[in-house]
């Protein structure tokens, strides 16, 4: 039998490569790097983590976390991982990405039905299961190669990266260790800010020197990762509502909370590294050291690294994919990961691990299954095969799902007495009610979907 072939050796790449293998086929990962590299990745290692080492909230009931309990269940590779050289970051899933990365490309070395191939590709293959996961910063040939096959033209915009500091470099006179809300043991480093602080620090990022975007190019910026410069420029106040809310969070110097606070988080194991959480940005690299050390407790902060801008690519999904992930005018083809029209690090691994499911089936002779759309990864695939005016990148979240079912969930409670219950029938659901309902469903849906596969 043909080898599967797969183009990119991301996060989507190396777990489609994974689920291939797992059913005993044989599988050849190209990927460029260390031949040539992307303007943002820097390691040779495979699963590159680039813009954070979080892999967002790990409530099973959230959305994401939902995503997350799935993938384990279907037998993720990354996601077992990822529990492996996790580090402390609150309710969220973050990893130290060194070890992440290495753990993932040790694993995928040693697995006899992959192949890897340090080589630059730069047109699909005419004929046999190819999977391409090159990720949001594909080659320019292998983006012109994809023009021509799906007939459309990309959509694009832009993605930022946070800086990352040296723990040792921060003063810790004035940044506290805290959880918001005393939530945990305190996985978060704070620097608190009074209102002068924060005026000051807004009106510099107003005024700041940032990277021009070329004259080819428009902005358009993913509503969940926007540069910290272009979301004060929406108001003065913009960011103390959000990266930089302080609700939660009292400085223990006053018992107060202060007016702005800066979080970051442990980038890695050892605590030596800290990520800016939120601080994405497109500021000049000199502009970025004079405005972020005006940050309380980061007067003379390290910065191993500065954050960059760069642009992310994506096909119109309703237009060019399957709900297979196939390509419509090529079903050899399967995209996966961000290119395929998701966002985020969760989301594009579990692209990828359906991408790579559903290659083997193809290469099986097997039926290729569809997730029920009440599931995270069903609700994904809806996301990126339904017609829209506009279609954007996104990441899971239950707006995707279908409808909340608000019969289904009175009848699944309790009976309770009858002044009770009708105290209940006038009350409102709660937001976390919903989600705990809407976890449930998938969990039972995604069991009973699995029972009848044949995979």
């Amino acid at each position: 039998m043909e080898p599967i072939t797969i183009i990119g050796g991301g996060l989507a790449g190396c777990e489609a490569a994974y689920q291939c293998a797992q059913q005993g086929l044989n599988v050849i990962l190209y990927d460029m790097k260390p031949i040539k590299f992307s303007p943002a990745h820097e390691s040779e290692d495979l699963a590159e983590m680039v813009c954070s080492n979080s892999f967002r909230s790990d409530d099973p009931c959230s959305a994401v976390g939902l995503l997350k309990e799935e993938m384990r269940t279907m037998g993720s590779l990354l996601m077992a991982i990822a529990d492996a050289t996790k580090v402390p970051a609150g309710k969220a899933l973050a990893v130290d990405r060194a070890r992440f990365a290495r753990m993932i490309t040790e694993k995928i070395q040693a697995h006899p039905n992959i192949t890897i191939i340090r080589k630059e590709v730069t047109e699909l293959p005419a004929t046999g299961i190819t999977i391409l996961a090159t990720g949001p910063l594909s080659a320019e040939s292998l983006t012109e190669d994809l023009k021509s096959h799906t007939g459309e033209e990309h959509l694009a915009f832009y993605d930022a990266i946070a800086p990352i500091v040296s723990a040792d470099s921060l003063n810790y006179d004035i940044i506290f260790r805290a959880s918001r809300y005393d939530d945990g043991p305190g996985d978060y480093l704070n620097c608190p800010m009074n209102e002068e602080q924060y005026k000051r620090f807004s009106t510099a990022l107003l005024e700041g020197s940032k990277v021009p975007l070329k004259d080819f190019e428009n902005a358009k910026y993913f509503e969940g990762c926007l540069p910290i410069e272009v979301m004060n420029e929406r108001g003065e106040d913009t960011l103390r509502f959000g990266p930089m809310k302080p609700v939660g969070l009292p400085d223990p110097r006053t018992g107060k909370d202060a007016y702005a606070v800066v979080q970051l988080r442990m980038e890695n194991r050892e605590g030596t590294h800290y990520n800016m959480v939120g601080f994405q940005t497109k500021l000049t690299y000199p502009a970025q050291r004079e405005i972020f050390r005006m940050i309380p407790g980061m007067e003379n902060c390290d910065f191993l690294r500065l954050g960059s801008i760069h642009r992310n690519t994506f096909v119109c999904g309703p237009k060019v994919l399957e709900p297979t992930l196939q390509m419509k005018n090529h079903p050899h083809i399967f995209l996966a990961g961000q290119i395929s029209g998701v966002e985020g690090y969760v989301e594009s691994t579990a692209i990828g691990l359906l991408a790579g499911r559903n290659a083997s089936c193809l290469a099986l002779g097997k039926k290729i299954p569809l997730p029920p759309e009440d599931t995270a990864h069903g609700a994904l695939i809806h996301h990126l095969t339904t017609e829209v005016k506009r279609f954007q990148p996104s990441n899971v979240n239950y707006s995707l799902f279908p409808p909340f079912d608000r019969k289904g969930f009175k009848d699944s409670q309790p009976a309770l007495p009858p002044l009770a219950n009708k105290k209940r029938r006038r009350s409102r659901i709660s937001k976390r009610e919903k989600m705990e309902y809407r976890a449930k469903k998938a969990r039972l849906s995604l069991k009973h979907w699995l029972d009848t596969l044949d995979l």
